[in-house]
């Protein structure tokens, strides 16, 4: 690796290390205490945002099952990326699960159902394939631009949540559940944002080829790992209003994406996958929903 790439990459690694300790010193788990779940009509409450509380509770509490991928697929990853999943993101995101979970039940909805320990021979494979680091590298990318796609489309839908609920009147909720969750969100995507483009820069052009290859076919919305979660992430972006603008929804988690991967492709507003994913969602839920 050339020394002014090896510089850069130690400036980074720096860059990280301050911004993982920086977040786990400013914004630990929020405190259960300090949420007020008052709701003067649960019934329309739960009726209008029951099943968007439901998909985003199971996706924070399934955390769990992500780092056990995690350490499926990075046999020997960064300490800076270690100590930000298992020490940093891990607390938050379960504690976002936890009370987004205890929000629906308070209006009267059952529990989610999490899937907490299920890694798939696909993740198995791949992980054993990254035992040869030149992989691992490719692997950690992947893990990379999830991320970014992630906590792009959570700040966006919470965002779109807090209007939401602030319109019906619940502000308890909307400044003591939303506001506190969607803050913490913003810090994690800088943490994926900065990690990608620091390892794109130091990645061969046959590795640049092959997360280009395996991005292409392993893209899916937050969440959804088959038809019936596609089809309740398609009734997700109805909810929030994200169907109508589905394009700008798709431009904005994907931009760096885009401008990593497809920089070469002049005029990409949104890689196609990326647009096909949103709109097979939309098309699911609105099969359901006639059926």
């Amino acid at each position: 690796m050339p020394r002014a790439t090896l510089l850069e990459a130690s400036r980074t690694t720096t860059r990280l290390v301050e911004h993982v300790e920086r977040l786990g010193a400013e914004h630990p788990p929020i405190e259960l205490g300090s949420v007020d779940y008052t709701v003067h009509r649960p019934e329309l409450f739960s009726q209008r945002f029951g099943h968007v509380l439901d998909y985003m509770a199971r996706v924070e509490l399934e955390v769990d099952r992500n780092v056990l991928e995690l350490i499926t697929l990075l046999p020997d990853p960064p300490e800076v990326d270690r100590r930000f999943y298992a020490d940093v993101w891990q607390p938050q995101e379960i504690q976002h699960g936890l009370i987004l979970d205890q929000l629906q039940v308070h209006v009267g909805r059952p529990p989610a159902t999490p899937d907490l320990d299920t890694v798939g021979a696909k993740i198995k494979v791949l992980g054993a394939l990254a035992h040869v680091g030149a992989i691992q590298d490719v692997v950690r990318m992947l893990y990379y631009l999830t991320g970014m796609a992630t906590e792009r489309s959570a700040v966006l839908a919470y965002n779109l949540l807090h209007d939401g609920v602030r319109e019906m009147g619940e502000t308890s909720v909307a400044e003591t559940v939303i506001a506190p969750i969607r803050r913490q969100e913003p810090g994690h995507y800088a943490f994926y944002q900065l990690s990608a483009k620091g390892l794109w820069a130091e990645l061969a052009g046959w590795q640049h080829w092959l997360v280009r290859r395996l991005r292409r076919f392993s893209f899916a919305p937050v969440g959804a790992n088959d038809d019936a979660q596609k089809a309740d992430f398609g009734e997700v972006m109805r909810t929030l209003g994200i169907d109508r603008e589905a394009s700008t929804f798709a431009q904005q988690i994907s931009r760096v994406e885009r401008e990593l991967l497809w920089a070469r492709d002049r005029g990409l507003k949104v890689p196609d996958y990326v647009a096909a994913a949103f709109r097979e969602a939309v098309e699911l839920a609105q099969a359901r929903r006639a059926g």
